[in-house]
């Protein structure tokens, strides 16, 4: 089972293998492939730092615990009809993405998100949207 924060629910969508660190891509991207490869894997929704936040490098500002990501997990869990604590499939987390989510979403909720400007999370959730999963990486 996998602990994850709100925010990185939609982060997993728009993941194209870029990161803060080596360290930090390759956790990703194993999660990533994880969740892709085998959908019924456990996911546990937890408040402030996760399985990602793990490996984000210890060089320059550790923003995991700003209260403005908390906000973010906060509003994203808030959107989906989730709560801390639930543990769930990552295809139910699937599920719940094309029920309370559309791409516009990625505007509001990450407005100030460094990652935004790629534009790769709103075709993430399209992805989602049209029934194709998350997407492999390469």
């Amino acid at each position: 089972m996998y602990k994850l924060r709100g925010h990185h629910l939609f982060c997993l969508l728009g993941y194209r293998g870029m990161g803060y660190s080596k360290e930090y891509v390759d956790n990703m991207t194993h999660l990533h492939q994880t969740l892709r490869n085998n959908p019924k894997t456990l996911i546990q929704l937890v408040k402030g730092p996760d399985h990602l936040c793990e490996k984000y490098p210890n060089s320059g500002k550790y923003h995991c615990e700003d209260a403005c990501i908390y906000e973010k997990d906060a509003a994203i869990l808030e959107k989906m009809g989730l709560k801390i604590g639930q543990i769930l499939k990552w295809e139910d987390i699937e599920s719940c993405i094309r029920k309370f989510v559309v791409p516009s979403d990625i505007e509001v909720v990450c407005e100030t998100c460094s990652w935004r400007s790629y534009g790769v999370c709103e075709e993430g959730i399209q992805e989602m949207l049209e029934g194709k999963g998350l997407r492999e990486v390469k």
